[in-house]
Order: C-alpha cells, then sequence, then structure tokens
C-alpha cells in the first residue's frame, strides 16, 4: 500500500508539481519523502520532454492549426517576455508554480536551450520550490484547512 502512495506523488508532480506536496501531506507522507518524489516527478517529465520537446512542439502547433486557435495568445505572449528577459532560468524558476513541468521544458526547449541547461535549471528550481511548497503544506496546511 505504501508503493500506492508514493507512486501518487511522483506521477501527479509529473503534470502537476504543485500537487506533488498536496497529494503528499494528504496521503500521509513525511516531509522528506514528498519532497525527494516531488523532485523526481518533475525530473522525470524534465528527462522526457526535453529529449522529445521540439517534436512535440511542432505537433502541437500542428494541432492548434488544425482546430484554426491563435498561435499567440495572452499565456503565449507572457512565456516569450519571461523567455526574452530571464531565458531558461527564468522559465526554469517558473515551470513548478506558474507553468507545468511539461509546458516549461518543452518552451525551453523550443527556445533551442541545451540539454544540459535544461536539466540544470529545472533542477534547482524542483529542489527550492518542492522543499518551499512541502514546507508550506506540511506546516500550514492545518491552518488553512481551517478555512476551507
Amino acid at each position: 500500500m505504501e508503493v500506492i502512495k508514493y507512486l501518487s506523488v511522483y506521477l501527479v508532480s509529473m503534470v502537476k508539481f504543485f500537487a506533488g506536496p498536496v497529494t503528499g501531506a494528504s496521503v500521509g507522507l513525511t516531509y522528506m519523502e514528498s519532497v525527494l518524489l516531488t523532485i523526481a516527478g518533475m525530473m522525470t517529465t524534465v528527462v522526457i520532454f526535453s529529449l522529445i520537446g521540439r517534436e512535440f512542439s511542432k505537433w502541437w502547433s500542428k494541432r492548434q492549426r488544425e482546430k484554426k486557435q491563435p498561435v499567440f495568445s495572452k499565456k503565449n505572449r507572457r512565456i516569450i517576455r519571461i523567455w526574452k528577459n530571464f531565458g531558461v532560468v527564468g522559465v526554469a524558476f517558473l515551470t513548478p508554480i506558474l507553468l507545468t513541468p511539461i509546458v516549461g521544458t518543452v518552451v525551453a526547449a523550443l527556445f533551442g536551450a541545451p540539454r544540459k541547461q535544461i536539466f540544470v535549471h529545472m533542477l534547482w528550481s524542483a529542489i527550492v520550490w518542492s522543499a518551499v511548497l512541502n514546507l508550506m503544506v506540511f506546516e500550514f496546511g492545518d491552518f488553512a484547512s481551517r478555512f476551507f
């Protein structure tokens, strides 16, 4: 049964980073277990999508054109502005809290960041944000639940 708890935090962190700490606390994991599984989940997505990022973005662009979706949305413009101002470091920093591991990695790959840079910057970002978000959830989760 412990494997299911670990797997749930790991898998949810692959898709939506912030959900990892919340899931970890809700299934009864320790702070450190939740931190490590959240990092592992995000980094698994980073590895996968840094390898297929450019191909994924081509597929996504084609899909959007077929659906006649606009190329530049408000969100796309914001991401481009972040990239122009801060590069891979800014995208990596904002990936866990504003973007998802998938979107952040695809953006970095699409703009031509080398894989090594993507790995390094996403790793420190995952470590920092996992520690901070898990701390907030584990320390202040009970406080917040009183109000919601």
